[in-house]
């Protein structure tokens, strides 16, 4: 291969990447020695010519550092090329770390893990010199000069070479020899060729390395953030960032705080140190010490080294440096986060970034675990108020219902949710024309059936409100169509927007055998005959003037069990003002019985969406072999029919029956 001879002129710094200033005067230097290699001394020229070997080498430089963008790598391959040019004995990569402006070891060969781990200042030793002046070094003997750092007493020579990428030193080549004058001005030359290209490889790996690092950074947020979004319990939650956190930031020490608006302070919720949960006592206030200083600026705040820092408090003497974020959730600040770690300059500001991009999605999910918490407080307080409803409804409710000498009386309740809207009362008419009086076996009875619209607790309420007005109202003895009307009065005076009950009034009398009824809008009664029983209805052509009429259009007689509906109507009290109600008499004899039920039997649904419906009620009511049979098998085989037709669907509506069964 012929020769190739290439014209190195000087230039200025910053003219184009991988140049160097002029070589000055500054470091005293022994007579060039005969050294061993490829190369021989000669004088500096402007041109130097690449001998083939020299070319090889170039193109084998190269090809290594374009073949590959790891970092450790590339170092490896750079250290081995170097070699077969340089028999050097003692070899160096230093790289400029940032935060702290200092050159750091990133690769050697040949030196003492003491001397791995020191870290030069810019300016001083020969390494520090080179970087700090931009220029390559060549030192023939290094025990003539004072800067240097005698890190091995067996090192005679030396030559270090800055790595300049974009006018900006990134780091240092350095070779070291136990021979005096052992390095040539060729090199020299040779090794800052060298360096221009691996300067420039160095950057491309290290800003791969750190892309790669920054998707691998933002998977493992993704990762975090839809755990963390699935934990609603606060305590679990605080504890599991801790220690997904750990999976991008190395800490030592890691504390949440959170905003607590009675004391105004940001209190401890977790903290661990050295991987152990800890207690901490000391809250913070606004503004106060780093993590009050963060919260209070609303910014990230990252001290490399506290001990300088005049905010901070010294809670652990141990700390040395401490990044604080902020937890801002719809523009309040709710916590802080904070990690502590026992080596200065530790966290930089890649730490600073991914904590921040995290600390969005944990002020979320902490606000969700919060609400959640509020909820499940709201929902245990709710369920405990919706239990003494429930009791005190029930309490409104009679015991069990009364025991006429000629009738028995059954009834059940079963409310769609803890507390229901409907209602139903028996209430002590005592005798004819006399003063109310409790007996076990009164003589007249009232019973009441009521249905209150909506659902829960506010129609218990209401249910409630009017129990306490009827129950009031009963004391006069009024008969069913004057007290509905009575009572609607009452409601009209106390009236609340698109709130109304249903309600059905009967007067039992169990001398006469008769049932004076009313209704105010709730669902139609059912008169079941036995086979040998005539029915027969009387109603009022007014309230005062009464005439016989049948309780289906005339009167019948049954060879068989029969079932007619009770042709009662009127308007739901609450609606309108000055409402009348007209009443009917029923006729019964033993064996007959009249069932009372809400809405909620017949509409109740099955999975197909179809209610149950009136038909199959008076189906239960014939064909039951003993539907019949007493007031309480009545309501048995009415429930017992009403939840097979539901098979497990739920209660959308209360369910209420009360049944009178003459004997």
């Amino acid at each position: 291969m012929a020769s190739l001879t290439k014209s190195v002129k000087p230039a200025e710094v910053g003219t184009f990447e991988g140049d160097y200033r002029p070589a000055h005067a500054g470091l005293p230097r022994l007579p060039d020695a005969p050294v061993s290699g490829p190369f021989q001394s000669h004088s500096a020229t402007p041109n130097i010519r690449l001998e083939p070997l020299q070319l090889d080498f170039l193109m084998r430089l190269a090809d290594a550092l374009n073949t590959t963008l790891d970092l450790n790598t590339l170092m490896h391959r750079v250290a081995d090329l170097v070699r077969a040019v340089i028999d050097y004995r003692i070899f160096g990569i230093l790289l400029v770390n940032d935060r702290t402006n200092d050159l750091r070891m990133r690769f050697q060969t040949g030196h003492s893990p003491e001397v791995e781990r020191m870290r030069i200042r810019l300016g001083r030793g020969i390494v520090g010199q080179a970087a700090a002046e931009r220029r390559s070094i060549l030192v023939e003997d290094v025990k003539q000069i004072e800067n240097y750092i005698d890190a091995n007493p067996n090192v005679r020579s030396e030559l270090a070479v800055p790595l300049i990428v974009k006018n900006r030193v990134i780091g240092v080549i350095d070779i070291q020899s136990e021979h005096p004058a052992y390095f040539t001005e060729e090199h020299q030359r040779l090794l800052e060729l060298t360096a221009s290209r691996v300067a420039i490889a160095v950057e491309n790996a290290r800003l791969y390395t750190r892309v790669s690092r920054q998707a691998q950074t933002l998977t493992v947020l993704n990762e975090i953030s839809r755990e963390i979004t699935s934990i609603l319990d606060l305590d679990d939650l605080l504890e599991r960032i801790g220690q997904l956190l750990k999976r991008v930031i190395d800490f030592q020490m890691f504390t949440i705080l959170l905003w607590n608006d009675p004391t105004e302070r940001f209190e401890h919720r977790f903290s661990s140190r050295f991987g152990e949960r800890i207690e901490r006592e000391h809250n913070v206030m606004v503004g106060e010490g780093i993590i009050g200083h963060a919260a209070e600026m609303r910014l990230p705040v990252l001290v490399p080294d506290v001990r300088r820092d005049p905010r901070y408090l010294a809670v652990n003497p141990e700390v040395r440096s401490e990044l604080a974020v902020p937890l801002i959730y719809k523009g309040k600040v709710i916590g802080v986060v904070d990690l502590e770690h026992t080596r200065v300059n530790y966290y930089n500001e890649e730490h600073q970034t991914t904590l921040s991009t995290l600390a969005a999605q944990v002020a979320i999910s902490i606000a969700n675990a919060r609400l959640y918490q509020r909820i499940q407080e709201e929902e245990q307080r709710l369920e405990r108020d919706l239990s003494m409803a429930r009791e005190v409804q029930l309490r409104l409710l009679p015991s069990s219902p009364p025991q006429p000498r000629r009738a028995e009386i059954a009834a059940a309740f079963l409310p769609a949710r803890s507390i229901g809207g409907d209602m139903y009362d028996f209430i002590d008419y005592g005798a004819s024309g006399n003063d109310l009086y409790t007996t076990s076996q009164p003589d007249r009875t009232a019973i009441v059936l009521g249905d209150v619209s909506g659902k829960a607790a506010p129609a218990a309420l209401y249910a409630a409100l009017v129990s306490g007005i009827l129950r009031s109202l009963a004391a006069r003895h009024l008969a069913p169509a004057d007290l509905l009307a009575e009572l609607n009065d009452q409601l009209q005076e106390r009236r609340l927007d698109s709130q109304y009950v249903t309600m059905l009034m009967a007067v039992w009398n169990d001398e006469t055998r008769t049932l004076q009824l009313a209704n105010a809008g709730s669902v139609q009664p059912l008169y079941v005959s036995n086979p040998v029983t005539e029915a027969r209805a009387k109603g009022a052509a007014s309230k005062k003037a009464a005439r016989e009429v049948p309780a289906s259009g005339g009167v019948t007689v049954t060879t068989g069990v029969t079932v007619t509906t009770i042709a009662a109507e009127g308007f739901p009290l609450g609606l309108f003002p000055h409402a009348e109600y007209d009443e009917l008499t029923l006729e019964t004899r033993p064996g007959d019985v009249v069932v009372f039920f809400s809405d909620g039997i017949v509409d109740a649904l099955n999975g197909d969406g179809e209610t149950f419906g009136t038909q199959r009620l008076e189906a239960v009511l014939r064909e039951h072999p003993s539907a019949c049979h007493s007031a309480q098998a009545t309501v048995d085989a009415i429930l017992f029919a009403v939840a097979a037709f539901q098979a497990g669907t739920a209660h959308f509506d209360d369910e209420t029956l009360v049944v009178l069964r003459v004997l």
